[in-house]
């Protein structure tokens, strides 16, 4: 079954750099042809599965359905995942992902290592992309896992936290959406798989939620 999937997105700028943000947990830079999205948790599902508890079968393959989709629409030529792209040790699922990367020979993938990121460098190499222990700095942009640095001469892109925000709806009714976190200095990504929990703590000051619906993006 295909995923459907609306592509909404809005331009921002971080430095000089002219970035889109989309309601489909991915960030569009045009002029490096790049899709930046973080915390894809690949494996998470079938060791939640391996312990007993029932997850469905499908959390992952609607995962890269989702990504292949972004990545025809934007024609990108480069990922670049700020972190925890595997969750657990190897399992089935690595092997689900290694078989969908065959379409895409021509993606360039850049991982900056999160916290989940404990694989062999063996196993990094079998997926044939550019492991990045700590950080990666591409022109004016700083990307890393986790962690709200100082101001410095570049902008930070990071994800982990998951961020999520609430907005009201009707009567007392209190609504929990994913966001984009963004300040003058850095911008959090909101985590790329269904299968995550949403972190509704504000995690940076004078911060803009750019919340988002499958119709739409909204600064709450």
């Amino acid at each position: 079954m295909i995923y459907k999937m609306h592509i909404v997105s809005k331009k921002i700028t971080c430095k000089d750099a002219v970035l889109e943000i989309t309601n489909q947990r991915v960030i569009f830079w045009e002029a490096q042809k790049s899709l930046i999205l973080s915390d894809l948790h690949i494996g998470k599902a079938a060791h939640f599965q391996k312990s007993g508890i029932p997850i469905p079968k499908n959390v992952l393959t609607t995962d890269l359905e989702r990504l292949k989709q972004l990545i025809l629409h934007f024609k990108a030529e480069n990922l670049i995942i700020v972190g925890d792209l595997f969750h657990a040790a190897y399992n089935k699922d690595l092997d689900e992902f290694k078989a969908w990367l065959i379409q895409f020979p021509y993606i360039k993938i850049r991982l900056i290592k999160g916290n989940h990121d404990r694989l062999s460098n063996a196993i990094y190499q079998q997926f044939n992309m550019e492991v990045f222990k700590t950080e990666l700095t591409i022109n004016s942009l700083k990307f890393v896992h986790d962690g709200v640095e100082k101001p410095t001469n570049s902008f930070i892109i990071s994800g982990h936290i998951h961020p999520g925000v609430f907005i009201k709806g009707r009567g007392k009714q209190r609504i929990k959406l994913p966001c984009f976190q963004v300040t003058e200095n850095q911008l959090i990504l909101p985590a790329f798989s269904l299968f995550t929990g949403l972190n509704t703590r504000q995690s940076l000051q004078k911060c803009k939620n750019f919340a988002f619906t499958n119709d739409g993006i909204f600064e709450v």
